[in-house]
This record gives C-alpha cells, sequence and structure tokens, in this order.
C-alpha cells in the first residue's frame, strides 16, 4: 500500500504529463484520492475473496470427506460380502474335491479288485495247466515204455523173420542149384532187358514222329529267313603287303644299319619283311589292328618321305589314334544298323576290332552282322524275342576279337567276356556253344548256330583254295587214325569237327577218354587252323546173330 502511494506521485509522468505550476496542487490531491479508493477497493476485494475461497474450501472438504466414508462403508461392505461369497465358494469346491477324490478312490480299488480277480483266474488256469502236463507227461512215459517194448517185439520179429528169410533162400537156391548172386544176376538182366527194349521202342516212335514234321517245317523256316535276307557281300581281307614306288625307297624303309626298320617294328610291333620282291614291303602278325596301323603308317611315311625314327613314333601315334577311332565308329554304326541297344563301351570297341579280323576271306564283322539278322528272322518264325537273338548272333564271334591275345577257342573267350559285362544267360550260352551240334535244351543257342552255317556256307561268303581244303581235311583223319585202337576217321563239318570210331574190344571206356585227348593235342600241334576242332569219339559194340 506505502509503495502505490508513493508511485502516485511519479503517475503523472509514468503517463507522460508535464508537472506545472498551475494544476500542481489539486491533480495531486485527485490523484492520491484515486489511489486510495482503488487500494481500499483491492483491499475489500482481497477479503471478500478470501471469505468467498475459504468458504467453499471448507464446503468441498465436507463433501469429500462425507464421499470418502460413503465409499469407505460401502468398500467394508463389498469385501465383506466378497469374503462371505469366497467362503461359500470355498466349501463348495472343498465338498467337489472331496466327492471327486472319493469317486476316484472308489474306481482305483474297484480297478485293483478287478485286477486281483483276473490274478486269481490267471492262478487257477496255471495250475489247471500244469496239472494237464503233468498229466500228459505220465501219458508220455507210459507211451514210451509202450514204444519200448513194441521196438523189442519188432526187433525179435525182424529177427525172426531174416531167419526165416534166409531159410527160405537157401532152400530155394538148394531148389535151383544158383547162389544168390547168380539169381539176382539173372534177375536184373531179365528186367534190364524187357525195360530196354520198352524204352527204345517208345524212342523209336516218338523220333520217327519228330522227324516227319520237324525236317518239312525246318526247311520252310530256314527258306523264308534265307529269302528275307538279300544282303550283298565283298570278300574283304586283311591287307598285309605296302606298295612302294622304288627300290630306293626300301633302302630309306630300313635306314642306316638298319635303325629305321627297327624302330619301326619296335613301336608298331610288327615284322616287316623286305626281300627281293620288287615294289612291295610285307607286313606280318598275328593282331590284325596292329597290322593295320603299321600299314596305314607305313603308307603316310613313304607319302611323306621323311622316315626316321622320331618321325616314325610320331606318324604310329597319329595312326593309331585314327584307327582307334575308326573301330569305335564301326562299333556303334553296327550296333545301330542291327538295332542293337544297351552294348557296353567295352563290346562296341570289341566290335569294331572284327572289322579288320576276317575268316576264309570273309569279314568277321559282315559275318556277324548276317547272324544277328538271320538270328533275329529265325527266332521270329519261332515265336521266340527276335531282339534277343539278334543280340546273341551280333556277339556270337565277339571273342575272334581278342582270340590272338588269349588261349582258348573264340566261343570260350567271347562267353567269358559277354559273362564279364553282364549279358543275360541265353547270350551267353549262345556265344559259347554255336559251334555245338547238339543243345537242345538252349533254343537261342541253336538259332545262332544255324544262323552262323547260312551265313558261313553262302555261296562266295568264304574263299579257300581247294587244295588246302582237302589237305587240312586228309590231314585231320591221318591224326586221328594214327592212334591205335581207331578204325576210321572222317573230318567233317568243313573241319570244324572229326568223328572217330574205335574198335570196342581193343578200347575200353576208360581209355577212349585218352584216346580222345591224345587226338586233340596232337592236332594242336601239328595243324594250324581258325577256331576250334571239335574231337568225337565214338564207341560201340555190335553183336551180329543168325536165326536159321
Amino acid at each position: 500500500m506505502i509503495l502505490l502511494v508513493l508511485e502516485a506521485g511519479r503517475l503523472p509522468a509514468l503517463v507522460g504529463l508535464e508537472s506545472s505550476p498551475v494544476v500542481d496542487g489539486g491533480s495531486s490531491f485527485m490523484w492520491l484520492a484515486v489511489v486510495i479508493g482503488a487500494v481500499v477497493a483491492a483491499t475489500v476485494g482481497l477479503a471478500v475473496g478470501y471469505a468467498v475461497a475459504k468458504s467453499l474450501f471448507t464446503k468441498r472438504s465436507r463433501e469429500t470427506q462425507s464421499q470418502a466414508e460413503e465409499l469407505l462403508t460401502k468398500a467394508r461392505q463389498d469385501a465383506g460380502s466378497f469374503l462371505k461369497e469366497a467362503r461359500v465358494t470355498a466349501k463348495e469346491e472343498a465338498i467337489k474335491a472331496r466327492e471327486a477324490f472319493e469317486k476316484e478312490t472308489a474306481q482305483t480299488r474297484e480297478e485293483l479288485r478287478e485286477r486281483q480277480r483276473l490274478v486269481t483266474k490267471q492262478e487257477d488256469a496255471l495250475e489247471a495247466k500244469m496239472e494237464t502236463l503233468n498229466r500228459k507227461e505220465k501219458t508220455v512215459e507210459a507211451n514210451d515204455k509202450r514204444v519200448a517194448e513194441l521196438e523189442k517185439t519188432l526187433k525179435a520179429k525182424q529177427a525172426e523173420l531174416e531167419k526165416m528169410v534166409a531159410d527160405e533162400k537157401r532152400t530155394l537156391f538148394k531148389i535151383s542149384g544158383l547162389d544168390q548172386q547168380q539169381a539176382r544176376t539173372m534177375l536184373l538182366e531179365r528186367i534190364e532187358g524187357e525195360v530196354q527194349h520198352e524204352t527204345a521202342a517208345l524212342i523209336q516212335r516218338g523220333a520217327e514222329q519228330a522227324q516227319e514234321t520237324a525236317d518239312q517245317k525246318a526247311r520252310e523256316i530256314l527258306a523264308t529267313t534265307i529269302q528275307r535276307l538279300a544282303s550283298d557281300f565283298t570278300a574283304e581281307g586283311t591287307v598285309g603287303t605296302v606298295d612302294i614306288p622304288s627300290d630306293e625307297m626300301k633302302g630309306r624303309i630300313i635306314g642306316r644299319e638298319g635303325r629305321n626298320i627297327r624302330a619301326f617294328e619296335r613301336v608298331t610291333g610288327v615284322d616287316v619283311i623286305v626281300d627281293d620282291t620288287p615294289g612291295v614291303v610285307v607286313l606280318s602278325s598275328f593282331d590284325p589292328v596292329r597290322r593295320e596301323i603299321a600299314r596305314r603308317s607305313l603308307t603316310k611315311l613313304i607319302a611323306d618321305g621323311r622316315i626316321q625314327p622320331p618321325r616314325i613314333e610320331q606318324v604310329v601315334a597319329e595312326c593309331k589314334k585314327d584307327v582307334e577311332a575308326d573301330i569305335n565308329e564301326a562299333g556303334k554304326q553296327v550296333a545301330l544298323d542291327t538295332g542293337v541297344r544297351g552294348l557296353h563301351p567295352k563290346e562296341i570297341q570289341l566290335l569294331g576290332r572284327l572289322k579288320y579280323r576276317t575268316s576264309y576271306g570273309q569279314s568277321v564283322l559282315q559275318h556277324s552282322i548276317e547272324v544277328s539278322a538271320l538270328s533275329g528272322m529265325l527266332a521270329e518264325e519261332l515265336g521266340l524275342d527276335g531282339q534277343l537273338a539278334r543280340r546273341a548272333g551280333l556277339l556270337h564271334d565277339i571273342g575272334k576279337a581278342v582270340d590272338h591275345e588269349v588261349q582258348g577257342g573264340h566261343p570260350e573267350i567271347g562267353a567269358d567276356l559277354a559273362r564279364r559285362y553282364n549279358e543275360r544267360e541265353e547270350v551267353i550260352h549262345a556265344i559259347g556253344g554255336h559251334h555245338e551240334a547238339n543243345v537242345p535244351d538252349a533254343l537261342y543257342t541253336i538259332i545262332v548256330s544255324a544262323a552262323d552255317a547260312v551265313s558261313a556256307s553262302r555261296p562266295g561268303a568264304r574263299r579257300e583254295t581247294l587244295e588246302k581244303y582237302v589237305q587240312r581235311l586228309e590231314k585231320l583223319e591221318e591224326i586221328a587214325k594214327r592212334f591205335e585202337g581207331v578204325e576210321t576217321a572222317y573230318a567233317i563239318q568243313a573241319g570244324r569237327e572229326v568223328r572217330v570210331v574205335v574198335n570196342a574190344d581193343k578200347v575200353d571206356d576208360d581209355l577212349a577218354i585218352k584216346v580222345a585227348r591224345d587226338i586233340a593235342k596232337a592236332i594242336e600241334a601239328e595243324l594250324t587252323y581258325p577256331g576250334e576242332v571239335r574231337v568225337t569219339l565214338i564207341r560201340e559194340r555190335r553183336i551180329i546173330e543168325y536165326a536159321r
């Protein structure tokens, strides 16, 4: 308040009024009155506002306290109600839990009583079974005793029977005047004669009936098959000579002190024969593939003119790759042409090698193609699997691809190769037995054998000079007749088999085996022949009597 009064004297200056001597006296008083009034009014307002605020606060405090008491009272009532309800609920839950427990306990007791009844029942059953087993055991013991007594009785009766039989035999032998061995021999001979006679009659009737239809049917099938196969054939042969332009080229092939020809033979594995024959160099090797590599290499060296050891090795390596590529291509082409699928890569390579293998001037690869076609057609005519027969026919001479490297005949070698490459058993048997004469239980082997014979015997397929052919057959017969006990010998099947007839009085069964083996070894040692020669020894006894 004092500050307001003090500031009142400065009010005119604050509002921008100039002090003047005229108005200083009245104005100062007026301003002082205004200030005092304002102060009084503010004081009265503050007092009234305080009184009103205090009254409102007191009223609000009373209302709040009343509401709090009401809420507290209500909360106490609600808490009492909730507590009462909780006690009731708890009692109900306790009653329910007790009832459930009593029910579960009663159920468990019932189950235990049921299990006890089952156990008791099982015990009773086991006791009954034990009693039954005991009774059976007693019965078995009694039966064993009875069987033992019966065995004793049986042995006694058997001994008595044997004694009676022996007495009867002695009486019979005494009456007949024969001993036991003579009587047995006489009985067996009589039975054997009757059985042999009946068996021979049955076999003869069956053979006659089968022969009547088999020959005609076989001729029809073969004629139809051969008519369907119309393939041109030109005899091929492995070239064993290389033409040279002059004798001066011979000297270059030989080289200084023979170094070129030695290098060539060492790299190719082929013997080079340079003789006085003009314009020709002869290549000699049992391996047809090596011979072909050597032929190509020498032809290329002669055309190039540079013949020296490093150049020889280079050219031979190049020709070897070319020949291997030709072999694989030839094998794939043959498999494609014949329609034989799924061949092992090694089998394809071996088929390609047959391109350079010949038999009596006939290409073995071309022969295999023909046999494959013939075998397929024969099998289809007979209602068999033509695809399987074509596969067997194509692979039947596969052993010839390596017969110069592996000992044994090409059928055995080929069968081993087919078995190694997981061929079917029919194919393996056909490869190994296509030169066998009698294989009645293997139809595909018979088919391949027939197709092989048709292809080989077709006019123009194979060539051999008549003189060499006759000499080889005569030599076969001569070797066979040389052995003691041999009456005669015949070379058949173009020299693939020799039939030897021996004297049954001089050669028994055991000696016949030895004679056949000795003849085979002599043929191996003295003759050169393709494939293998079969030795068939025949020993029979003929009894001739005349009824007059």
